[in-house]
C-alpha cells in the first residue's frame, strides 16, 4: 500500500466539495468522481461546483474528473466517500470487492445505511470484503460552509490501524483545519448518526419557541443518551467530551448551517415532515437515522427516550405539541 498516494473524492455535494478543497490544500492532485457528466462540464466552464459551495474556486489542472467510478477507484490509493447515506448503495453498485483490493477506503458519510441499519465502515467491510484495518472514517464538528469561508475547523481521522489514521490526518491538516486521530471507528460513526437525530429535535423545540435555557438542558440530555447508546453497542474506553462526539453534536444542534436543525425547525413551526423535506430539497440524514437507530435498538434495548420521541414525530406523525410534555418529563 502506497499511502496516501493518489486521493479520490466520491461525491459532488456540499461535503464532497469541501473535502476536495481540504485535500487540495495539502496535496498536488485529486481524482474526483462525479456521477453526472453535466456537472463535470459546468466545472470546466466555471471552475467551481455549479450546485454547491460555488464560492470555492478550483485549479482544474490539479483535478482528474470522471463519471466512471470504476476508473476513479482503480486509479486511486485512498478513496474518500462523501455521499448521503441513502444514496451510498446506488453510487457503489458498479463496484466489486476486487476494486477495493489494497485500497484505503475512508467514509466521510455522517449517516447510516438505510434498511441495512449498519454504519458505513461495517457496510463496506461486510459487502466489499475490505479488512477493517483498511477502512477509515473522517468526522467531527466541521460544516462545509465554514470550510468554504476558510474558518478554522476540526476533524477526527479514525482507523483501527492508527498509522493509517495518522496518514490521513497529515494529508488533511492545514491552516484552516486541524485533524486529530482515533481508533474508535464505529463509536465515532454512531455519534455522527445520533447527532443528526438530536439536531432535528433541537430544531423542533426551537421552532416551537423554546429558548436557549431549554436547549442547553436538551443538549445535555442528548449527550448522556449518546454516551449510553454508544457504550452499550461498542464498549471501550472513550470520552464523549471529545470533538468527534460532543463537538459534532453541538455544532449540528445549534448551527444555522445544519440542515437537520432546519428540518426540525420547520416541523416545530407546523410543517409536515414531507412538506418540510420538499421545501428544503436536501437530504437530512437525521430523518433516516431515526428509524435505523430505533430498529437497531430492538436488539440492544438501550434507554434512548429522545430518539424514541423523534421517531414518534417523524414516522408516526405525532404532533410535537402533543408529545413535548413527554420530552420535558425525560429531561433532567
Amino acid at each position: 500500500m502506497n499511502l496516501p498516494g493518489r486521493i479520490a473524492i466520491i461525491g459532488s455535494g456540499t461535503w464532497a466539495t469541501a473535502l476536495a478543497k481540504i485535500v487540495l490544500m495539502k496535496n498536488d492532485h485529486i481524482n474526483w468522481f462525479i456521477r453526472k457528466t453535466e456537472v463535470i462540464d459546468k466545472f470546466y466552464d466555471t471552475g467551481y461546483n455549479p450546485r454547491y459551495l460555488s464560492n470555492v474556486k478550483f485549479d482544474l489542472t490539479r483535478i482528474s474528473f470522471s463519471s466512471n467510478i470504476e476508473r476513479t477507484v482503480r486509479e486511486s490509493d485512498t478513496i474518500i466517500i462523501a455521499v448521503p447515506s441513502p444514496y451510498l448503495k446506488h453510487h457503489l453498485k458498479k463496484l466489486k470487492p476486487s476494486h477495493f483490493r489494497d485500497k484505503y477506503v475512508v467514509s466521510a458519510v455522517k449517516g447510516i445505511v438505510p434498511f441495512d441499519n449498519m454504519v458505513v465502515s461495517e457496510y463496506l467491510s461486510f459487502n466489499y470484503k475490505i479488512p477493517m484495518d483498511n477502512v477509515g472514517i473522517i468526522s467531527g464538528p466541521c460544516h462545509a460552509e465554514e470550510v468554504a469561508l476558510d474558518r478554522l475547523s476540526f476533524l477526527t481521522s479514525a482507523c483501527k490501524d492508527i498509522e493509517k489514521a495518522e496518514m490521513l490526518a497529515e494529508a488533511t491538516t492545514s491552516s484552516i483545519l486541524k485533524t486529530t486521530v482515533s481508533t474508535d471507528v464505529i463509536g465515532i460513526e454512531l455519534a455522527a448518526v445520533l447527532k443528526n437525530i438530536y439536531a432535528v429535535m433541537s430544531g423542533i423545540c426551537h421552532g416551537m419557541g423554546y429558548g436557549d435555557n431549554f436547549q442547553s438542558v436538551l443538549m445535555t440530555n442528548c449527550a448522556r443518551e449518546m454516551e449510553r447508546f454508544i457504550n452499550g453497542l461498542v464498549p471501550r474506553e472513550r470520552s464523549i467530551l471529545e470533538p468527534a462526539y460532543l463537538g459534532d453534536m453541538l455544532v449540528t444542534g445549534y448551527s444555522q448551517f445544519s440542515r437537520n436543525r432546519t428540518l426540525g425547525n420547520m416541523i416545530g413551526k407546523g410543517y409536515s415532515v414531507k412538506s418540510a423535506e420538499l421545501e428544503m430539497n436536501m437530504v437530512t440524514e437525521g430523518f433516516y437515522a431515526t428509524k435505523c437507530i430505533k430498529l437497531m435498538n430492538k436488539k440492544f434495548r438501550v434507554d434512548i427516550p429522545i430518539v424514541d420521541i423523534a421517531y414518534e414525530i417523524l414516522y408516526n406523525n405525532v404532533s410535537p405539541r402533543v408529545i413535548i410534555k413527554k420530552l420535558i418529563d425525560v429531561l433532567h
